[in-house]
């Protein structure tokens, strides 16, 4: 996100120089990060689809995630834009933003076969801007073990509770009960149904921002949170590897992560049962992240009813499925997802967190904060202040304070920016 001005000039002022040189046969698709591990997937995919529909022909390039956004940034400013795009929400909002993608409203023929949360996910002021693929959602594992010994018979349904089982376990076995990754404490904010910015200002400055920060920091003096990259953006290999030294009594994670616990603690693994990871206030379940493909602004319109049927054809029931259960991720289709979540849950932890997870799909939303400039730097602010409140360096509303203060610099001076792009843009007109 911080190269997004830099991307948004460039496009902005490229776009145009050239007229698309582009045939309608074929369809230039582009993935994110699929190749090597998902190669032969799409090369199977792509092989059906051309035997299927003779006058079409895919040209299909997969970038990594580091290089995708000044490539596409190139591609659509020199007017040559791919047909298909594979892009993560927050990029596909900014792209929508600047006017470079196109809306697939009148594309996406069956609306209703795909999840609603999904195309809520791609809707940016009022219009669809992709066809969603594959999504993700976290679980609730726990240590039956740990519970015992701590006298907990119920899994938490919510936060409060998690923190609170949380002590209680710390309490009574002497290990950590929680491992929240504190480095994402605006995800926090935002499930809890907490903003970060209103009107244009920082709004964690809050009774109730603070209300949530002074939790954290109660089970931190409790000792009943893991310390280990406590105020990091990913402790997932920290936690992990507490969780199968019998070091922690719960972690939130994907399905996925199941396999690697069998494989290195199988003790622990034996003795791990699964719930739903609490969804929060706002009805959201915690870990979504959407992925999906869209249409960049450029593409002729003559090109696009084959690249809807194309793109269709990438999304259907049947391909979702197919990627989901290779790639340990759920499918964005209500037939799909609902396939996944009825089928008989076995009885291990990697199977149960598969069917449970599967059943909040319909929950799962991606949380970001959307169109605000160099937001790891203030994100990182608000992490310090994070860290200042739960560790006991500062209390909560000195240290969110400080943290606004930063984050309204950063706004008022985006805001002071783009007012004078705008003007400047009136001037012109003018003449």
């Amino acid at each position: 996100m911080k190269k997004s001005h830099l991307i948004a000039c460039t496009l902005l002022t490229l776009y145009g120089l050239a007229l698309p040189s582009y045939a309608a046969q074929n369809i230039a698709l582009w993935t994110l990060g699929m190749k090597p591990k998902f190669t032969p997937y799409f090369e199977n995919l792509v092989k059906q689809y051309e035997a299927q529909n003779k006058d079409i022909k895919i040209e299909w390039t997969d970038y990594p995630y580091e290089v995708m956004q000044a490539k596409l940034a190139s591609a659509v400013g020199a007017g040559k834009p791919p047909a298909l795009v594979n892009l993560n929400v927050p990029w596909a909002q900014e792209y929508a933003q600047h006017g470079l993608l196109q809306p697939v409203d009148g594309l996406l023929g069956d609306s209703k076969a795909y999840l609603p949360s999904a195309l809520e996910d791609l809707r940016f002021q009022g219009k669809v801007y992709g066809f969603p693929h594959y999504n993700n959602v976290n679980v609730l594992a726990y240590n039956q073990k740990l519970f015992q010994q701590a006298g907990i018979k119920v899994a938490p349904k919510n936060l409060d509770e998690i923190l609170s089982v949380a002590q209680q376990i710390a309490v009574k076995t002497g290990q950590a009960g929680f491992a929240p990754p504190l480095g994402k404490i605006d995800n926090y904010f935002l499930q809890q149904g907490l903003p970060l910015i209103k009107d244009g200002r920082a709004a964690f400055n809050s009774a109730p921002h603070i209300a949530l920060l002074n939790k954290f920091a109660q089970a931190y003096q409790a000792k009943a949170l893991l310390k280990d990259g406590l105020f990091a953006e990913n402790n997932f290999s920290q936690v992990v590897n507490a969780y199968n030294t019998n070091r922690l009594g719960m972690m939130i994670g994907t399905s996925t992560v199941f396999n690697r616990i069998e494989q290195e603690a199988p003790a622990v693994y034996a003795q791990t049962e699964i719930a739903s990871a609490p969804i929060g206030p706002t009805g959201i379940a915690d870990g979504g992240w959407l992925f999906h493909f869209a249409v960049p602004t450029g593409v002729p319109a003559n090109a696009l009813p084959e690249i809807g049927k194309f793109a269709r054809y990438l999304t259907n029931d049947v391909n979702q499925l197919s990627f989901a259960k290779l790639a340990g991720v759920f499918p964005s289709t209500q037939q799909a997802a609902k396939e996944i979540s009825l089928a008989p849950a076995g009885k291990s932890p990697a199977d149960k967190a598969l069917t449970i997870a599967a059943a909040s799909m319909p929950y799962a939303r991606t949380l970001y904060v959307a169109g605000v400039a160099d937001y790891q730097a203030m994100q990182r602010a608000l992490v310090k202040a994070t860290e200042a409140t739960v560790t006991g360096k500062m209390p909560a509303a000195q240290a969110l304070a400080e943290a606004a203060a930063v984050w309204d610099k950063q706004l008022i001076k985006q805001a002071n920016k783009q007012a004078n792009l705008q003007a400047n843009k009136l001037k012109s007109g003018a003449k």
